[in-house]
């Protein structure tokens, strides 16, 4: 957890008539899944001040009172003639009201769909927009002749980024983000960004990577030098890798075997969070994810999903009693298109009632498929504990996928090298961890001492598992020793199969540990650990932490150890 600062505005000079202003949180800010790191956020604007002045994705009105006393201060608010708008969030409605009262002049710049958000978001159908298809191009003057690339997907139909040619950045708004909160700019030593940036990408572009290749070969005919995100440092030393990252993990989620269409509508934004947190889960548990915003497609490319798709999941918030026409044209194709093999999952969100959940779940129970989880149904907005819940939800719906596609062949004895592989023994442990009100443990036997000074250990984490999201850099966990002769009743526990957002500790006794985490009374002995780095290894990924402290809780017993005949399997 990063240190509590006053939130503040960092205003800097990047290129030829360029800058940038940093709006900064340093605590988590949103509920969203991809905060969830908690390692505070930037939100980036851009001004440019050529012979016309251009002013790039205004922060949302968490900063609107900061970042308008901020752009005051050093510019002439007045002077400027654009706003570029990549994304059109209503967040950014208040932030854009202030902007449109000081300077009544400005002109908006955005895609078709952008506009007709922006309309509606600032309730002015009047309202001046320049919309941007992708071969009209702006000049400001002085070689900053900027131009637009269309970049959409289904969380953001509306995305657009800009080429300068003159300073050859591409505003990215939320492409090639990260939500890291800190005084540097440019991304020097980029490396140390990686795992925030992965985790940023498979958070919110893995479910579109359809979508993100597509807008990585729209880019790469542009000489670039820069990317301006909307969120996290500027990318200019790390930009040929990332640009490569981004190919290789959208690979990863486009050539699997495996998918899943995610079909979904939202009115206010709370539907879409669930949606993600749902697709977060599913791909960490090796299944694509093929996300449709029902509200931004043909009926035809729903059908072609569906057709594609291993299993779908439907979600729709509840308007006037009932789903919208959208979600309601979708579950016809549906039920005429998809095969009973298919499994289902249905979420939604509400205010007052939730019918459309009831709905959706009754026709489809009705027409006789399978669901891969238990109907989620959100009042209001989801909170840190619902998103994990639904992460959950997502993974168990991917495994029970995976298992209905797994073919049965009749059982092979294990090879020479994977009963060699099985030899290797470790230390039967639980690993436990909270953070903020989600707390998660696991059996873990593939745990290592890896350093003496600082003492330091490696733990192997499977990427399904729902503690993997309380492993990152700058967690904190603790890890439990477990006893021979007195480990069975906690391995049993904790090898149970838990439903999403289920208490892992009901009925087990714990004490809170230094770091706050759970330590389990009947272990043998554990250790309070700090998350310093990771590593992807296949389907797993190797965790490294060093020790802060420990406590032996029972000298006379020794360590459990769990022994495998085979290295294919725990």
């Amino acid at each position: 957890m990063i240190e509590n600062k006053p939130r503040d505005v960092q205003i800097l000079p990047i290129a030829t008539d360029t800058t940038i202003l940093r709006s900064r949180s340093w605590t988590r800010l949103r509920f969203e899944i991809e905060y969830a790191l908690s390692k505070g956020t930037t939100a980036n604007s851009y001004l440019i001040q050529a012979d016309k002045i251009a002013l790039i994705d205004p922060p949302g009105e968490t900063f609107t009172e900061k970042y308008l006393d901020a752009l005051q201060q050093r510019f002439d608010v007045t002077q400027i003639d654009y706003i570029i708008i990549g994304h059109v969030n209503p967040n950014r409605a208040a932030t854009l009201k202030a902007l449109l009262a000081i300077a009544p002049q400005v002109k908006f710049v955005c895609s078709n769909p952008g506009a007709i958000n922006l309309r509606k978001a600032l309730e002015n159908e009047d309202l001046p927009v320049i919309v941007m298809r992708g071969e009209e191009s702006l000049d400001l003057g002085k070689g900053h002749n900027l131009e637009f690339i269309p970049t959409p997907n289904p969380r953001y139909p509306d995305h657009l980024c800009t080429y300068d040619p003159q300073t050859e950045i591409l505003y990215t708004d939320k492409l090639f983000g990260a939500h890291i909160c800190g005084d540097q700019v440019f991304d020097e030593g980029w490396k140390i960004f990686v795992e925030d940036r992965r985790y940023y990408y498979d958070c919110l572009m893995a479910p579109h990577a359809r979508q993100v290749e597509t807008a990585l070969d729209k880019i790469s005919d542009f000489s670039l030098r820069m990317y301006a995100p909307n969120h996290g440092p500027l990318v200019r030393y790390g930009l040929i890798d990332l640009t490569e990252a981004y190919r290789q993990w959208s690979k990863q989620q486009t050539t699997q075997d495996t998918s899943v269409a995610l079909i979904y509508a939202s009115a206010y934004g709370n539907t879409a969070t669930l949606a993600q947190a749902i697709a977060r889960g599913i791909t960490k548990a090796g299944v694509a994810v093929e996300s449709i915003n029902c509200e931004a497609v043909e009926p035809e490319e729903i059908k072609t999903a569906v057709e594609k798709a291993s299993g779908f999941i439907i979600g729709s918030p509840t308007l006037g009693g009932h789903a919208p026409t959208q979600i309601q044209t979708a579950l016809g194709i549906i039920l005429s298109t998809a095969t009973k093999s298919k499994l289902a999952g249905v979420f939604g969100s509400f205010g007052w009632s939730g019918e459309a959940v009831d709905i959706l779940e009754g026709k489809l129970k009705d027409a006789g498929f399978r669901f891969g989880f238990d109907p989620i149904r959100v009042k209001f907005k989801p909170d840190e504990k619902t998103l994990q819940m639904c992460e959950e939800a997502g993974v168990d719906f991917a495994q029970a996928l995976k298992k209905t596609k797994k073919v049965r062949t009749p059982t092979q004895p294990s090879t020479t090298v994977e009963q060699a592989v099985g030899r290797i023994i470790g230390s039967l442990c639980v690993v436990t961890a909270k953070q903020g009100d989600i707390s998660s443990a696991m059996l873990a036997s593939w745990v290592s001492q890896a350093s003496f000074n600082p003492p330091g250990l490696t733990i192997a984490v499977a990427k399904d598992r729902a503690l993997e999201s309380l492993m990152y850099s700058g967690n904190s966990f603790v890890l439990n020793v477990l006893k021979e002769g007195g480990h069975l009743g906690l391995m049993k526990h904790f090898l149970k199969p838990f439903s999403p957002g289920e208490d892992r500790f009901a009925g087990v006794e714990t004490e809170e540990a230094g770091n706050g985490s759970p330590a389990l009374t009947d272990a043998l002995a554990y250790v309070e650990c700090s998350v310093k780095s990771r590593m992807e290894c296949g389907d797993h990924w190797l965790v490294y932490a060093t020790v802060d402290n420990g406590k032996v809780l029972n000298n006379e017993a020794v360590t459990a150890v769990h022994y495998r005949k085979t290295g294919t399997h725990y």
